[in-house]
């Protein structure tokens, strides 16, 4: 029998394929603990059960259906109440190519409902646990089309744009409170993900990354204290310019009086 990690418990969604797989294999490896979320038992059992054998690390299973409120209540409970967990890995998630004619909104509510409301319940779950604690550390995975919303659906895009966006306002807020947040930024991935989305071909692309880079990647970016890791990027000054141009045009929204280009308003 195993020894609780001294790096704690790693709490990973969308665990049972994927890039929520290879961070479950990257993790245990590095000495944490997991508790692994998905919604296919079958899958999860196996890869607890080879983690398991490969790493001698404390391997639960969580079977529960993001989508469902009583699914995310559950991860919700064990995020707030076992003071083990010292990671939150926000990986579960479902994209689209369907443009706003083809794609059906109830498909499209649900994945609202996976890659946003549920992402963001269970930060709110982690975060005052962590806070509490004094540690944490939570990823959340958003897309390279949060910034690049023209590339696949306009949900999918939008829906990771809040993921970043979101990101940001976690910094600012937890950034004194011994709380790390990281958001990471794939870009075209060689997963499951390119079948549900509608596009399979995607994942033999030429421009098309493993899960194991990109998951690799992210724990080195990570590990360098990155805020921000977009594993694709190789011109790490883009991403810098990108963010102080938007820091910079911040301040320049507040006018009481519209901008004169537009006419209108009191002289």
């Amino acid at each position: 029998m195993s020894s609780p990690s001294q790096k704690g418990t790693a709490l990973v969604t969308g665990a049972s394929s994927g890039i929520g797989a290879v961070y479950a294999d990257r993790l245990a490896r590095r000495g944490y603990d997991l508790i692994l979320v998905a919604r296919n038992q079958q899958r999860l059992n196996a890869v607890a059960d080879r983690l398991r054998g490969e790493t001698r690390r404390k391997i639960a299973v969580l079977q529960a259906d993001l989508n469902e409120k009583a699914g995310v209540a559950k991860v919700e409970a064990v995020l707030r109440d076992n003071a083990d967990i010292t990671m939150l890995v926000n990986n579960a998630g479902v994209g689209s190519v369907a443009s706003i004619l083809q794609a059906d909104v109830d498909t499209m509510e649900a994945m609202i409902a996976l890659n946003v409301t549920a992402l963001t319940r269970l930060t709110y779950a982690a975060a005052p646990a962590f806070v509490a604690r004094g540690a944490g550390t939570i990823v959340n995975i958003s897309s390279v089309v949060g910034i690049a919303v023209e590339a696949l659906n306009g949900v999918y895009s939008a829906s990771k744009s809040y993921v970043l966006s979101f990101g940001h306002s976690l910094q600012k807020d937890l950034a004194d409170k011994g709380v790390r947040v990281q958001t990471v930024l794939p870009g075209a991935t060689a997963t499951e993900f390119w079948d549900v989305a509608g596009y399979p071909p995607q994942k033999t692309s030429e421009v098309t990354m493993s899960a194991e880079d990109c998951v690799d990647a992210a724990l080195a970016g990570l590990d360098a204290g990155e805020l921000v890791t977009i594993p694709g990027l190789h011109d790490e000054q883009l991403w810098t310019r990108w963010e102080a141009d938007r820091r910079e045009i911040s301040p320049k929204f507040r006018n009481a009086k519209p901008a004169l280009r537009y006419g209108v308003g009191s002289r």
